[in-house]
């Protein structure tokens, strides 16, 4: 079974930086793609930053030039840089892989903006 297991979250002020970590179990040969995405209470959970099986990436409009993934060379290992946090920015952070036969979710790891 495969598993994704975030790390790396935490209470941060406005204007600070996390790197997030997603670390994939097993790897998927027919994977397509791998990202991450973010709830905030009260809100839908929504696309952050992502890869697609070709190797380009995409952002939400709302994080572009902040925050930045990147992966090893593995695919093993996904990392999301957070930098120039703002409060609107906290939310539960998950990992995601899809493949032609599996949606796969990480358990979240929270991330919080506040002076």
């Amino acid at each position: 079974q495969v598993q994704l297991v975030e790390s790396g979250g935490g209470l941060v002020q406005p204007g600070g930086s996390l790197r997030l970590s997603c670390a994939v179990s097993a790897r998927i040969p027919s994977m397509y793609f791998m990202g991450w995405y973010r709830q905030a209470p009260g809100k839908q959970r929504g696309l952050v930053a992502g890869f697609f099986k070709n190797g380009s990436s995409t952002y939400a409009y709302s994080v572009k030039g902040r925050f930045t993934i990147s992966r090893d060379n593995t695919r093993d290992t996904m990392w999301l840089q957070s930098n120039s946090l703002k409060p609107e920015d906290a939310a539960v952070y998950y990992c995601n892989l899809k493949s032609s036969f599996l949606d796969i979710w990480g358990q979240g790891t929270q991330v919080s903006v506040s002076s």
